[in-house]
């Protein structure tokens, strides 16, 4: 295909992922183009009834001068062949709901279809529905939570969910939280059980796949692995308190009676490794689910083999102390930021463990603290304490895709989640959802 316009042209051959993939063809375009009319060609041939916007990656960078400044730029010649990838656009997300809270949230969810969760600084879960009513609320732990997963269940009704939580208060808890969309009915809660390993703070907490076992990590440098049975009688013996603490656990629990308290669980195992304190630990995809990544501040990234308890690999980089450990979508790629404002990727793939280097950095102005993977494998969003929230491209590294910055003043953000095309953000300002682009399909 020629241009017809005037002016140096430069040979382009596309490649898509997306569900609007070109003819092998090369096209010969005009080298003032910039994303503008590439989108335009696209769209024309393609004869898309409804306009989709493209945003296109030219060897691992968003293309965002026109083609002859970047041939300039990067030094290639424009008698060369550019191999272009074309993406759908994200566009820039809009704020759906400011939700403040009195302290600050550590963990958010969009996991519950109608429904964001938090868990706070003040040791409450709570519920709002998409009218940003809020539709629960319980105390949970009587210290700051620090993270919260829900766990997958068959119970029968719909609107009961179990819900797992870590706290400062040395321990991890499975709760059982009703949360009652008919306004005649009540939610309510109660704690089942307490999970008791640790001799420091909690800080993470994460289901299985399947919802059997559950994954602890600590500032104590361990790992606990948890089955998810309630226990008919404690399985570690509750340690000699004072009347005065025995009626604030009581009050906690809602003046239940000893038959119906919470059970103290003991762990499965202990996942030794790490050399300090453990950031985070998460379990792998379905496909991959007897495996665990965790990460800390020993400044490492450990891969776990759960069923046998054996770390079988670590990844170590040079003084880079890891806050957060996700999983892209596809499970083969493990992003981990650190304090020294990146979030580095690992391919993480069996192959490729013997000899683990990055694949890439994710550059931020400021610390990320948190990350989360989008629906496709090349998307993640990620949040900074200088408040900015960034979403990502893994397949363009160079910038964000588009950013957005969440509450007034420079407030950290903590916890994001990523779900159904909306971004929730937890922090120092509370929670903050807002719709992106992500796929507009689902």
């Amino acid at each position: 295909m020629a241009s017809s316009s005037t002016g140096p042209s430069i040979p382009i051959v596309f490649s898509t992922q997306t569900p609007y993939p070109l003819p092998s063809q090369k096209f010969m375009l005009p080298a003032s183009w910039k994303r503008y009319h590439l989108s335009q060609l696209i769209n024309k041939a393609l004869s898309l009834a409804k306009p989709v916007p493209f945003d296109f990656i030219v060897k691992g960078e968003i293309l965002r001068t026109s083609l002859a400044e970047w041939c300039a730029e990067n030094g290639v010649g424009e008698e060369e062949t550019l191999e272009v990838e074309y993406i759908e656009s994200v566009m820039p997300p809009q704020k759906m709901s400011d939700l403040p809270h009195e302290d600050w949230v550590s963990s958010v969810s969009c996991h519950l279809p109608g429904y964001f969760f938090t868990a706070s600084y003040d040791g409450y879960i709570r519920a709002f529905d998409y009218s940003q009513k809020q539709a629960f609320t319980a105390q949970i732990h009587s210290a700051s939570i620090t993270s919260m997963c829900f766990i997958p269940s068959n119970d029968e009704e719909e609107s009961t969910h179990l819900i797992a939580t870590s706290s400062h208060d040395l321990s991890a808890q499975i709760s059982r939280v009703t949360v009652a969309s008919d306004p005649s009915k009540t939610s309510r809660s109660k704690v089942l059980a307490s999970l008791h390993l640790h001799t420091g703070p909690v800080s993470s907490v994460a289901s299985h796949p399947s919802g059997s076992h559950l994954l602890t990590s600590s500032w104590d440098s361990l790992i606990g692995l948890w089955d998810t049975s309630i226990p008919s009688s404690d399985e570690v013996p509750e340690p000699s308190i004072t009347d005065r603490e025995r009626k604030k656990r009581r009050k906690l629990n809602g003046g239940e009676k000893d038959a119906d308290k919470l059970k103290r669980k003991a762990p499965l195992m202990v996942l030794k490794s790490h050399t300090a304190r453990v950031s985070r630990v998460i379990y792998g995809k379905e496909s991959s689910a007897n495996s665990a990544y965790s990460c800390g501040f020993d400044s490492t990234v450990r891969i776990w083999d759960v069923e046998n308890g054996l770390c079988s690999h670590t990844i170590t980089a040079s003084e880079k102390p890891f806050l957060d450990i996700a999983l892209a979508a596809d499970g083969n790629t493990a992003l981990a930021a650190s304090t020294d404002r990146t979030i580095t990727m690992y391919d993480v793939r069996e192959s490729s463990r013997s000899t683990t280097i990055s694949s890439g950095s994710l550059l931020h102005p400021a610390t990320p603290s948190c990350i989360a993977p989008g629906t496709t494998a090349h998307q993640i969003v990620s949040g900074a304490y200088d408040g900015i929230v960034r979403l990502w491209d893994l397949r363009s590294q160079k910038s964000a895709m588009t950013t957005f910055k969440a509450w007034e003043g420079k407030k950290k953000v903590l916890s994001v989640d990523w779900k159904r095309g909306m971004v929730a953000v937890g922090g120092e300002g509370g929670l903050e959802v807002w719709k992106a682009v992500e796929d507009v399909r689902s």
